[in-house]
C-alpha cells in the first residue's frame, strides 16, 4: 500500500478576502475543506500519510523584491492577519494528527524545501503506489509551481490536482494552469 501526501498551497487570508482575494478563491475554501476532511477520513494514520501546507511569507521590504516589483501589491506580510491561514482551513487541518502535518513558509512561488522534505518522507522506500494530491491558491502561480516541482522530483508518481479546490488569478489563468498540469501528466479532477 502506498503512502499519500496532501499539499495545501497558500490558503491564506490575503489570497481569499484580503489584498489579492477573489470570489473564486472564496468559493474554493469549502472545497479545500472537503478535500482535507476527505483525506483525514480515508487515510490510514498507521501509514503516516501526511498533510503538507504552505504559507506565502513576505516581509516589509516586499516591494523591493523581484516579485514585489512585478506584483506591487503587499500581501502575506509575516505575522499580519492577511498572512494567516484561513481559520476554517486551519480547523480542518487541525483535525488531522499533528505529527503528520507540516507547514512550510516560502517567500517565492514554489517551495524547494517542501519538495526536499517530501523526498525525505518517501525516498527511503519509494513505492509506485505512493500518491500526491494538491489544492490551493493561486492555480496559475503557486499551485502549478509546486505541482511541477513535485512532478520533476517524482516523475513516476501519481499526482492529482483538485480543480474545484483551487482558484487562479482569473478563470482563464486557472484553466490554462490546469491544462499545463494535464500536459505534465498531473491528473486534474
Amino acid at each position: 500500500m502506498g503512502r499519500k501526501i496532501l499539499f495545501v498551497i497558500d490558503m491564506q487570508n490575503d489570497f481569499i478576502n484580503g489584498t489579492l482575494g477573489s470570489e473564486a478563491a472564496q468559493r474554493a475554501v469549502p472545497n479545500v475543506i472537503d478535500v482535507i476532511d476527505g483525506f483525514c477520513r480515508l487515510n490510514d494514520n498507521d501509514n503516516n500519510d501526511m498533510i503538507f501546507y504552505t504559507l506565502d511569507t513576505h516581509y516589509e521590504d516586499y516591494l523591493n523584491t523581484f516579485e514585489g516589483k512585478n506584483l506591487p501589491i503587499k500581501h502575506c506580510i509575516e505575522n499580519t492577519p492577511g498572512w494567516e491561514l484561513n481559520s476554517d482551513v486551519k480547523e480542518a487541518i487541525n483535525g488531522y494528527p499533528h505529527h503528520l502535518v507540516k507547514c512550510f513558509r516560502k517567500n517565492t512561488f514554489g517551495s524547494l524545501t517542501m519538495v526536499h522534505e517530501t523526498s525525505l518522507f518517501l525516498w527511503e522506500d519509494l513505492n509506485s503506489k505512493d500518491e500526491m494530491f494538491i489544492c490551493g491558491l493561486c492555480t496559475d502561480i503557486c499551485v502549478i509551481s509546486n505541482a511541477l516541482l513535485l512532478r520533476a522530483q517524482f516523475p513516476n508518481l501519481k499526482i492529482t490536482c483538485y480543480k474545484d479546490a483551487c482558484a487562479g488569478t482569473s478563470k482563464e489563468a486557472h484553466d490554462a494552469a490546469l491544462a499545463i498540469m494535464k500536459s505534465n501528466q498531473i491528473d486534474v479532477i
